[in-house]
């Protein structure tokens, strides 16, 4: 039976404008440079894992505009399945309309369109392909209570279950904590999730030890530069970062996650498949948007650190 991964979650496209200067109210600017960016932390996710080569579908929604037509054309470029993703002829898809100044600070208006209406259509499609999945990918950019159902039907299957818990809701549901194989905040996320600061190895190993006290299976608390460290019911370890000259870190938390599961995808050891997960979130950073590796990349980049032991499809 061929296996695949499974991506449930958001798919955007951001709009950005870059001027000397954010605008006062009312107050209007002429801008230097307007480009466009496909996002949404479902589609990184399904992108990170389609460029790498592993089979991937995406369950998710457009919206029935050019931006949508635009946005599943890079799926399909970059490999990803794409059976699954509803077009929505009465919304517009999802928008991040976003300015960004000289000194770095910036404005951003989310548009969740089509996004906002997922629903138990969308969860049925998840159920669809779960006896075929190896395992399935989910984020908190799309309502709560669908991800609390495509985990549950995860669960019921005994398809592994990987949580982004990004972006952090007001409040986090705690039935979905004994419904994660795998959970991966970072160190902000980590922080609201437990209610004290995690901003070290000592306090990101203590908040991955007790997100699994809370129900979640394994935890793997993302420190950024400084690494990345793992509770499992066995073993607590300590993953490095690699060091890299840093451009722009958007969409680095994606591509460790997909870099993530596509070495588990493999049969990787979870230690190993963590190895591939800090460069795939490394090699993201080293050009500006949301720039995901291929699978050419990755593996040069391991080869050049003696990390690499092979893909094996």
């Amino acid at each position: 039976m061929n296996k695949s991964v499974i991506i449930f979650g958001s798919i955007n496209i951001d709009l950005v404008t870059t001027t000397s200067r954010l605008p006062l109210p009312g107050e209007t600017l002429i801008g230097q440079e307007f480009f466009t960016v496909f996002g949404g932390k479902g589609a990184n996710q399904a992108v990170a894992c389609g460029k790498l080569e592993i089979p991937t579908e995406l369950v998710g929604r457009v919206g029935g505009d050019q931006f949508g037509q635009d946005l599943l054309a890079n799926l399909q470029e970059a490999g990803v399945g794409i059976r699954a993703v509803e077009v929505d002829r009465d919304t517009s898809s999802g928008v991040a309309a976003i300015a960004v100044a000289a000194d770095g600070e910036n404005q951003i208006i989310v548009i969740p369109g089509a996004n906002g209406k997922i629903s138990t259509a969308e969860v049925s499609r998840v159920e669809d392909f779960l006896p075929k999945a190896a395992m399935l990918l989910l984020q908190l950019e799309i309502p709560l209570d669908t991800v609390i159902a495509a985990a549950q039907a995860a669960q019921r299957v005994g398809v592994f279950v990987i949580l982004d818990p990004a972006p952090m809701p007001p409040v986090f549901p705690p039935e979905l904590y004994g419904l994660i194989d795998l959970i991966t905040p970072n160190q902000v996320e980590a922080s609201q999730l437990l209610g004290f600061p995690v901003d070290d190895r000592a306090s990101a190993t203590r908040a991955a030890q007790e997100l699994c006290q809370r129900g979640v299976k394994n935890a793997v608390v993302k420190l950024g530069a400084q690494g990345a460290v793992c509770a499992t019911p066995e073993d607590c370890f300590f993953i490095p970062a690699f060091p890299v000259e840093t451009v722009d870190t958007v969409a680095a938390g994606d591509a460790f996650n997909g870099a993530l599961a596509a070495g588990l995808f493999q049969g990787l050891p979870l230690k190993e498949a963590l190895i591939w997960a800090a460069a795939g979130g490394a090699i993201a950073t080293t050009k500006p948007g949301a720039y995901l590796s291929d699978r050419a990349t990755l593996e040069d980049f391991l080869k050049s650190r003696n990390h690499f032991k092979g893909l094996h499809l």
